[in-house]
């Protein structure tokens, strides 16, 4: 907002100095193309040079000369804009925004990627929403106030749509709830990992589990969605009736008391880190120190001076590994596998002060940084995922680029051990990058270089009360085991039973761990309802799931709209449609990295088959769930309510 009468404090005015000094100069770049409405900034000599990995680029590869007169003219335009003087280019045509984003990126932007980049320039169009004639009676049920679910509310109440969110737990946040082991955190840069619609001051780029469950709490409070919640609640199962064109859905609550409750929708938010995933072992139940899962770290748990030993080297052991190696008296990691790992130097630091306050003053900074970030760590990266038949190097890479890739990753690696190149044959993965989950290092290679740190990649034997047993027959003491073991992702929603039109249950539709649905969404014989992060959703080759997530919720809610609009009782997706689709993403998967043969990951289920991610770009995914088209269901007219008849008879 302008400042009052056009004055600007002096102290003010040395707040946006001193951020501006730091800025990222490529964002700069564009606030002062919209600003001034100059398009020589877009133009050498101000042209940035591309960045090489994922970080920042903040000096855009330019000179200092050429830094210092981009931040004295976007000092000067923002303050006049502070003052008064309205935004030259309010909203870039498609082609200048394209190009501005290009730009930025010092690489070339595909014209179909617009879509993303307006929807990002103007967020208010993400819940562009309209109020609808609700019939009476109408409800909404979701399962789990967790991410996905609190997008489903906001849009839900910006509609005007009755809802109740069904949750197990003492208050929002869902896995940013339930996770609290020592440095648990996003692995997505935070301005990306948030929602369009709910901009947020972070104190970090990577933001940790209290700051990213504090976000989750803001939401609920800032959307006013906690009278819609019934915590401590549990559903049990859900079914449909066909007659009722309704669901009836067991929740358990916390004193034990079963209800039944209904809903003419019912929506899955539970997501799929949930439940844990827990490794059978020889003698596991027979360990006599503490034992548990890193999802269910214990909160008075002392490590200091203790011997741990941790099952698994995934994101959350890498997480908390670095966290606890300075604290315990030694630390034994057991991996079954090597991971690929990217640097980004911006990994677990805080943002400074100034560049929060240019963040929340200057919307079009924010909007734009953000905008970057998900080129960085979005679609820019999916032809690396891509099999090239006639490339020779076939089982350590795919291509030129993901071999380049490889090369850098290499490089990294081998940087950070340092002298102990004893360690690559272990940590050195022999299979392409990117085939297992990428991971972003937390100082994991310089934790293996510390003398109480030991990575063991023998298999296990067995567990002894006191310790870990190798296939080898190494004995490894600990008085704490700690199983960074993950999640089953590949069971989709195991906490309830959920039975459709035909009365068959969804596990077995599913076949327990070979999960489909249109659009990760929609499944034929189960009526008006919707699966949040449902099977082949996760952006793999990168973005946040929270974009997809708002994805899916705008093509339900211009179902919801529909239906309402045209006096539908039941929306259910037709099988043809259904098949379809999985049969494109099934093609789509052979040509990647997942179904790489040399790649054992948890994307992909014992069929063969990737069950957990999707093989489109996000911009297809994005004009895919643009709109609902009825033709891909089958649709019936919404009947008068039984209830409701016999009450106005009576």
């Amino acid at each position: 907002m302008p400042e009052v009468n056009g004055a600007i404090d002096p102290a003010h005015r040395q707040l946006f100095a001193d951020a501006v000094a730091i800025a990222n100069i490529p964002t700069l770049l564009m606030v002062l193309v919209q600003l001034t409405g100059e398009l020589r900034w877009l133009e050498a000599p101000y042209r940035p040079s591309r960045a090489r990995g994922v970080n920042d680029n903040d000096t855009g590869g330019l000179p200092e000369p050429i830094q210092s007169e981009i931040r004295a003219a976007a000092l000067d335009a923002i303050l006049a804009w502070r003052a008064g003087k309205p935004v030259a280019i309010p909203e870039p045509s498609p082609e200048l925004r394209r190009t501005m984003l290009s730009r930025a990126m010092a690489e070339e932007v595909p014209p179909e990627y617009d879509s993303i980049i307006e929807v990002e320039l103007f967020p208010q169009r993400a819940l562009n929403v309209e109020k609808l004639p609700v019939p009476d009676g109408f409800q909404v049920l979701i399962v789990g106030a967790g991410v996905s679910g609190l997008c489903a509310a906001v849009n839900l109440r910006k509609a005007g749509i009755p809802f109740t969110i069904i949750e197990k737990s003492e208050t929002v946040g869902g896995t940013w709830w339930d996770n609290r082991y020592p440095g648990a955190g996003v692995d997505t840069p935070n301005h990306l990992y948030s929602y369009s619609f709910a901009p947020y001051d972070w104190s970090m780029y990577f933001a940790l589990r209290d700051e990213l469950h504090s976000y989750l709490e803001y939401v609920a409070d800032r959307f006013e969605l906690r009278s819609n919640i019934r915590f401590g609640t549990e559903v049990k199962s859900a079914a449909y009736d066909a007659g009722a064109q309704r669901w009836t859905v067991t929740v358990v609550k916390s004193d034990g008391a079963q209800e039944k409750l209904t809903a003419n929708v019912f929506i899955s938010a539970v997501g799929i880190f949930n439940p844990i995933k827990m490794p059978e072992i020889k003698g596991l139940k027979s360990f006599a120190g503490p034992c548990f899962h890193s999802a269910q770290w214990p909160s008075e748990l002392d490590l200091r001076g203790r011997r741990v030993a941790m099952i698994g080297n995934g994101a959350s052991a890498m997480q908390i590994g670095p966290e606890i190696q300075n604290i315990v008296k030694s630390l034994t990691i057991f991996q079954r596998s090597a991971h690929w790992v990217s640097p980004n130097p911006q990994f677990r630091l805080m943002i400074p002060q100034p560049l929060r306050f240019l963040m929340r003053e200057v919307p079009l900074y924010r909007l734009w940084y953000r905008l970057r970030l998900g080129w960085t760590f979005g679609d820019r990266l999916h032809p690396a995922l891509q099999k090239d038949p006639n490339w020779p190097e076939a089982r350590r890479s795919l291509n030129r680029i993901n071999d380049s890739h490889r090369a850098y990753f290499t490089r990294y690696i081998e940087s950070e051990l340092g002298e102990r190149t004893d360690l690559l044959e272990k940590v050195l993965p022999d299979y392409p990058p990117f085939g297992k989950r990428m991971l972003l290092d937390n100082g994991w290679y310089r934790m293996l270089r510390n003398e109480r740190v030991k990575l063991v990649s023998d298999p296990i034997a067995e567990i002894k009360p006191d310790g870990v047993v190798t296939r080898d027959g190494t004995e490894y003491p600990a008085d704490v085991l700690v199983m960074a073991t993950g999640f089953d992702v590949l069971r989709f929603l195991t906490s309830f039973e959920a039975r459709g039109r035909s009365g068959r249950s969804l596990r077995e539709v599913w076949e327990d761990d070979n999960a489909r649905a249109y659009l990760g969404t929609v499944i034929p014989d189960f009526p008006n309802f919707f699966c949040l992060y449902g099977p082949n959703l996760q952006p793999g080759h990168g973005g946040s799931i929270m974009f997809v997530i708002e994805m899916q919720m705008r093509y339900i809610m211009d179902l919801l709209t529909k239906m309402v609009r045209q006096g539908l009782g039941a929306v259910e997706c037709r099988k043809e449609v259904h098949d379809a689709y999985n049969q494109d993403v099934d093609r789509r998967h052979a040509n990647m990295v997942w179904t790489h043969p040399g790649v054992e990951t948890y994307y992909r289920n014992d069929r063969g088959r990737v069950v957990v991610n999707s093989p489109y770009k996000n911009v297809k995914f994005f004009e895919m769930t643009r709109a609902a088209n009825l033709d891909d269901f089958v649709t019936e007219p919404r009947r008068p309510d039984p209830r409701r008849a016999t009450q106005a008879l009576s």
